[in-house]
């Protein structure tokens, strides 16, 4: 990768894919490895579909990133929109090839050269859709569009001006207690007049689902989103147990962080330039790889960082293969969530960085589950920086840490009240929110009492605002799981640096070449669904909330 030949961002030339022939030349390309004579010839058609469709998905992604940076913009929503209908035309004509795959008479030079792990991935694809769920699959496109959209477009009036949801963070967090009243009155009361609208979508998303699943000949949709998630090694039953497992061992030490009502971390110092710089040092100082590579990236103004009218809300990295440079977008707005962030996407870019010379697209990235194990790993190998960012540093080491422990059973009431949505499709709005309070009061109880006098919290309306599950059905378990591998990373990290980042540049390196539990135990660490390991790895995590200082 070299800098010559790689413009910043906002000079790369924007193309709008055109579905129609790029359809046509999946359909020859199919054609040509049906038709091959031999191994190598097969794997020359392999090798052409690869080749186009980087090239494809690099113009998709950058049509959903400029959306997403402004997607009040019509040229913008109008792109988005041919992508929503032509997405599943494309997935549906790439199915011939993958049969063809599948199929052919040279399956095994093709094993022996790609890895037997590739021609799984194509089962689940075709167990996964077909031409018979097009049409669900553009209106599901649709809607979920249609939520990031209305997310985007809310404006909450306080003090006299307007903000979006992100940018109401810094009121929500800030360190006085009336302003921090004020705003979650303004913030909260917005949402309860919104809140049906947003409930509307997501009804219309769950039977769009449940049709999908069911012309497949599925009973509902769950089986549907694991395959649709690549869940290749473990099973409903798995995460059930899994749940179970962060109720017993992390609901208790959570409620104990709640009532220890320790200080706020802080502002964060600096603005976004100086973030940037602080980062720079930072991963500078971390490693010679992440140093190149962060100043690769600011360079390129590949880093969008900031909450500004009509950008969608949340974080993500999101992959260009033809510059073979990722992008990261975010929503800083003044609280320690910025530092959050920043760490968190750069975790996922520098997997990218590391796995870019993987010849085979389908193995450059690990699936959901995998991925995010880079990523919140990265957040802990970034403590001992801190102090660039904050100027009392265990603050934030003490909150993030706690904040993370906190996560775990938040995110498995998320998968559970997915799982719940989707075995009762029917239920009406009022019946959904109404078990996720009952889930809340399962996983989250400590934070139930903090609902008082917030008539949209205590109606069970939380999850409205968690973009997940209107977007990306069944995703939010893999945060978990990556939560608990990132733990023992930090517990190692503490133990033996060196150990610790050469598993994670191991990990790192691997890409999606394995399923999720075969990555963890080849990445040297345990997995996460084997009976005591989120005890043993939550265990040692008291001691070290207790040993920072937060008083000065």
């Amino acid at each position: 990768m070299s800098k010559k030949e790689i413009l910043p961002f906002e000079q790369w030339p924007y193309h709008v894919p055109n579905i129609k022939s790029t359809v046509k030349k999946v359909t020859a390309i199919a054609e040509e490895l049906e038709k091959a004579p031999d191994g190598p010839s097969a794997l020359k058609a392999f090798r052409k579909h690869s080749r186009l469709f980087d090239g494809v998905i690099n113009d998709i992604t950058h049509v959903q990133v400029l959306f997403s940076l402004d997607s009040l913009n019509p040229k913008y929503q109008k792109d988005n929109d041919a992508l929503d209908e032509g997405m599943p035309l494309l997935q549906s004509a790439d199915i011939r090839f993958q049969k063809a795959m599948l199929e052919s008479p040279h399956r095994a030079f093709l094993e022996q050269k790609l890895g037997t792990h590739l021609f799984t991935q194509y089962e689940y694809a075709l167990k996964s859709f077909d031409e018979r769920i097009i049409e669900e699959a553009v209106e599901e496109n649709k809607l979920s569009s249609e939520y990031g959209m209305k997310i985007a477009s809310f404006k909450i009036p306080f003090r006299g001006e307007e903000y979006n949801l992100p940018q109401m963070g810094k009121f929500l967090q800030d360190r006085d207690r009336e302003t921090r009243k004020e705003a979650s009155a303004a913030f909260y009361g917005f949402l309860s007049e919104h809140a049906d609208e947003l409930e509307q979508i997501y009804d219309k998303l769950v039977h769009v689902r449940d049709r999908m699943a069911k012309k497949l000949g599925y009973e509902n949709y769950i089986p549907l989103a694991y395959l649709r998630m690549s869940r290749f090694d473990y099973s409903k039953e798995d995460v059930q147990g899994y749940r179970e497992q962060i109720n017993e061992a992390v609901t208790p030490l959570a409620g104990k962080i709640l009532k220890a009502q320790f200080k706020r971390t802080g502002i964060p110092l600096g603005d976004t330039a100086e973030k940037i710089e602080k980062a720079k040092k930072m991963y500078d100082e971390m490693s010679e790889d992440t140093s190149y590579f962060f100043r690769f990236m600011a360079d390129h103004h590949v880093l969008d960082l900031e909450a500004r009218p009509g950008k969608q809300s949340g974080g993500y990295m999101t992959y260009f293969p033809t510059y073979g440079i990722p992008f990261i977008f975010s929503n800083f707005n003044g609280t320690s969530g910025d530092v959050d962030v920043l760490t968190h996407e750069f975790g996922h870019s520098f997997q990218a960085y590391v796995a870019r010379k993987i010849s085979v697209p389908e193995y450059r990235s690990p699936t959901m589950d995998g991925a995010e194990i880079d990523s919140m790993s990265m957040e802990f190998f970034a403590h001992p920086w801190m102090n660039l960012f904050f100027d009392k540093p265990d603050r934030y080491r003490f909150i993030h840490l706690a904040d993370s422990i906190s996560f775990l059973p938040y995110g498995v009431t998320v998968d559970h009240f997915q799982e719940w949505v989707y075995e009762h499709p029917d239920a009406t709005p009022d019946e959904r929110d109404a078990f996720w309070h009952e889930l809340e009061l399962k996983y989250t109880p400590y934070k139930v009492a903090c609902y008082r006098g917030c008539e949209y919290m205590q109606k069970g309306r939380r999850w409205l605002l968690q973009g997940h599950i209107f977007s990306s059905p069944f995703y939010y378990i893999d945060y978990t799981l990556a939560q608990v591998m990132a733990f023992q990373f930090f517990n190692l990290d503490r133990k033996n640096h060196a150990l610790a980042w050469k598993r994670y540049i191991k990990l790192c390196a691997m890409g999606g070449k394995y399923p999720f539990r075969t990555l963890v135990v080849r990445a040297g660490m345990k997995d996460p669904f084997a009976p005591g390991v989120i005890k043993k790895t939550i265990r040692p995590l008291s001691k070290v909330l207790a040993s920072y200082d937060i008083e000065h």
